[in-house]
């Protein structure tokens, strides 16, 4: 069984590096965002996101990647076999995604987030980053550090360089 869960703040790239694990070890890909948001960036109903979250995680080989809702994050560690933490100072979290936001208005954006036509609002995404910076990412690299206390394999990405070379040499 592999399970790998990624997690880490938007424009992080772990989508892309979710689909080359996935695709390299032939086993599901599941990205969050695609149960988290509806089209328009509406959320969808907490009860039907946790039945989906808890069906992809129920799964016995998987890559998930994003984030969702900060309450379902530890089900999700728990239940990995592994988990890869990307987390890159929160500039380079902007500037990817700044870029995101470039070619997604050029029409040059292969694979759009949660798989939704509609560009988020750039303001509010910028805002969305800082706030996971601020209160999110805290909680999550606790958990992460008591996840790796209890065994669980821990990988943590801190640069765009990092996240190459992981993905290169990923199994």
């Amino acid at each position: 069984m592999m399970r790998t869960a990624i997690v880490g703040n938007a424009g992080g790239g772990q989508s892309t590096l979710a689909r080359l694990i996935a695709a390299k070890l032939g086993i599901q890909h599941t990205e969050i965002d695609s149960l988290l948001w509806q089209e328009g960036w509406i959320e969808t109903s907490r009860e039907a996101f946790e039945r989906e979250h808890a069906k992809a995680i129920a799964e016995d080989n998987w890559v998930i990647d994003g984030l969702g809702r900060l309450d379902l994050i530890p089900e999700r560690l728990d239940r990995a076999t592994d988990i890869v933490l990307v987390d890159m100072p929160l500039w380079m979290h902007f500037w990817l995604a700044a870029e995101r936001q470039i070619a997604w208005a050029r029409g040059e954006l292969e694979h759009r987030p949660g798989g939704l036509a509609g560009m988020p609002l750039t303001e509010a995404l910028f805002q969305a980053i800082w706030d996971v910076e601020q209160s999110w990412m805290p909680k999550i690299r606790t958990l992460c550090i008591e996840a790796e206390v209890r065994g669980k394999p821990v990988i943590r990405l801190q640069s765009v360089a990092d996240i190459d070379a992981f993905a290169t040499n990923y199994r």
